[in-house]
C-alpha cells in the first residue's frame, strides 16, 4: 500500500520512498530548554511520535535523530540579544547548564507522559562542539562563510536559491523586513555560523576565531550530517521553522556538500488557544502538567490533536479537551466490552477495517480520518476478541494505551459520590455557595471537581 507524505519543499504530496530500503533515516528539530515546552510544542512532538509509529506499522526500521538545543539560540531571528540560555540562566540564578538539565528532565517527562515512541539517537548541541566547528571551517573553506569583528556569517548570495523551502524572494525584501541591518554583513540576510563572545560570556569555547560559541542553525547540520550522513530521508519540525531555520539549515548543507538534507521536510502546523495565539500577556500559555493538574489523562491531549490533521491549525480549548477526554474513555470501554465479548467476527470484516484503517494513516498521516474507522470498528454490535486484537494493533499508530481500564468511578467512595450529587442540584439551583462549599468537601477527602460542558467528573488527586 502507498505510503504518501505532504513535503513542504516541493509543496506536493509524494509517494514515499526511502533512500536506503533498509532504513528511513529522520531528523527531528527538538526543544531550545530555557523553559517549559508547551502544549503547542507538545503537538510538533506528537506529528512526530505519528510519523515513526505509521513507519513502523509500514514495517520500517528507523534511525532518528532529534537534538538539544542548549546553546545558540538567540531571543531574535536576527543574530542579536542574548543566547536564551544565558536569559533564563540570570534569570534563576543558575548556571546554563543547570538551566539546560531542569528543563531537558521536565520535557522528557512529557513525551512519556504523552506515550510519544522516542527517537533513537538523542543529542545535546554542547555535546557537538568540535563537530561544528569543523562544520564552519568547511563553510569558510568552501567560500561560503566571512568573519566579520563579531561573527562569522553565510554569505546567501553564493547560493544557486535562497529560499526554496519557504519561497522567500530576495530581491524583492527590503533591508530590515526580516533582520535588522549589520553594516559588516555583505547581505542582510546572512546569518551567523558561530557568534564571537564578550569577555564575561557564560557559554564560550575555544575556536579559530577566538572564544565563541555556535549559532542555533549550525548545529542542526551538523549533528543530521554526523549521524544520518549528507542525506537522509525526513525532516520534521513546527512552521514557525520554515522561513529561517530550516531554510538556513538547507543553505549550510548545500554550502559544505552541495545537497539539500533532507528529501522530505514535513511540517506541522500551529495551536490556536481559544481561537488565538498562546501569549503571556493573555495568560494562556498552557502545559501539559497544567492537563494533568485538572484531573485530565495526559493521553486525552492527544486525542484532541488527533480531531485536526497535522497540516491543519488546531484550536485548543478545555471544552475541547473536555470532549477528547470522554472520547478517550469511551474508546477504552468499548475495548474492553470487545475483550470480554464472546461473537464471532468472519475474517473477511477484519481485513477490510484494517484495510480502511492502513489506507488512511498512509494518506500523509491522515489520523481523523483513520479515527472515525477505529469508532466503526468500536461501535459494532457483535462483541468480539477479534475486535480487541485488531483495536490493539490500530494503537500502535495510535499510543492512546486503549487497553487501559477506566477505574476512576469505581475508585470513587459512596461518600464523595453523594457530596458530588448535591453539588449537582445546589448548581442546578445555582446556590453558587453551597456548590462552592460541596467542592471544598470533596477536595478536602481526596478527590478533584472537574466541571464542562458535558458534566462533572469527579477524579482522585
Amino acid at each position: 500500500m502507498d505510503l504518501k507524505f505532504y513535503n513542504t519543499l516541493t509543496r506536493e504530496k509524494e509517494n514515499f520512498i526511502p533512500i536506503n530500503k533498509e532504513e528511513v533515516r529522520i531528523y527531528s528539530c527538538g526543544p531550545t530548554v530555557y523553559k517549559d515546552a508547551t502544549i503547542g510544542n507538545m503537538r510538533t512532538n506528537i506529528l512526530m511520535d505519528t510519523l515513526r509509529r505509521v513507519l513502523k506499522y509500514n514495517g520500517f526500521k528507523l534511525k532518528h535523530v532529534m537534538n538539544i538545543t542548549d546553546v545558540g539560540h538567540l531571543v531574535s531571528d536576527a543574530d542579536e540579544g542574548e543566547d536564551k540560555m544565558i536569559k533564563t540562566a540570570k534569570e534563576e540564578g543558575k548556571t546554563p547548564m543547570e538551566i539546560a538539565d531542569f528543563y531537558l528532565e521536565r520535557f522528557m517527562k512529557d513525551l512519556k507522559n504523552l506515550n510519544i515512541d522516542m527517537p533513537e539517537i538523542i543529542v545535546r548541541a554542547t555535546d557537538h562542539i568540535n563537530d561544528m566547528i569543523k562544520f564552519v571551517e568547511k563553510l569558510v573553506e568552501n567560500g561560503y562563510a566571512y568573519e566579520t569583528s563579531t561573527a562569522i556569517y553565510f554569505d546567501v548570495s553564493k547560493l544557486d536559491e535562497y529560499g526554496i523551502l519557504s519561497g522567500i524572494d530576495l530581491k524583492n525584501q527590503k533591508e530590515g523586513a526580516r533582520v535588522e541591518v549589520d553594516k559588516e554583513k555583505k547581505n542582510p540576510y546572512d546569518f551567523a555560523l558561530w557568534i564571537k563572545a564578550p569577555e564575561n560570556h557564560l557559554m564560550k569555547w575555544d575556536s579559530p576565531w577566538g572564544p565563541s560559541y555556535p549559532g542555533w542553525h549550525i548545529e542542526c547540520s551538523t549533528m543530521g550530517t554526523k549521524y544520518l550522513g549528507e542525506q537522509f530521508d525526513i525532516h520534521t519540525g513546527g512552521v514557525d521553522l520554515i522561513p529561517t531555520h530550516h531554510e538556513n539549515e538547507i543553505a549550510q548543507n548545500k554550502g559544505v556538500c552541495g545537497k539539500i538534507p533532507a528529501k522530505v521536510w514535513m511540517h506541522g502546523e500551529f495551536l490556536l488557544i481559544d481561537g488565538g495565539k498562546m501569549s503571556k500577556s493573555l495568560g494562556n500559555v498552557y502545559l501539559l502538567q497544567d492537563i494533568i493538574d485538572k484531573g485530565y489523562d495526559p493521553l486525552s491531549y492527544k486525542m484532541l490533536c488527533y480531531t485536526s490533521h497535522y497540516r491543519n491549525k488546531l484550536n485548543f480549548t478545555w471544552e475541547a479537551l473536555d470532549a477528547a477526554s470522554k472520547s478517550l474513555n469511551r474508546l477504552r470501554e468499548g475495548y474492553q466490552k470487545h475483550k470480554n465479548g464472546n461473537d464471532d467476527i468472519e475474517e473477511d470484516v477484519i481485513i477490510e477495517y484494517e484495510r480502511k484503517f492502513h489506507e488512511a494513516i498512509n494518506d500523509d498521516l491522515n489520523i481523523p480520518a483513520s479515527m472515525g474507522i477505529v469508532w466503526e470498528v468500536v461501535k459494532l454490535d457483535k462483541k468480539s476478541k477479534k475486535i480487541a486484537k485488531l483495536l490493539e494493533k490500530f494503537d500502535e499508530v495510535l499510543g492512546i494505551d486503549i487497553k487501559k481500564k477506566n477505574t476512576e468511578e469505581a475508585e470513587i467512595p459512596r461518600k464523595v459520590q453523594e457530596l458530588a450529587e448535591q453539588r449537582e442540584k445546589a448548581r442546578k439551583e445555582k446556590d453558587w455557595e453551597m456548590s462552592d462549599m460541596l467542592r471544598d468537601k470533596i477536595e478536602a477527602l481526596g478527590y478533584m471537581v472537574k466541571d464542562g460542558v458535558q458534566g462533572t467528573v469527579i477524579v482522585k488527586k
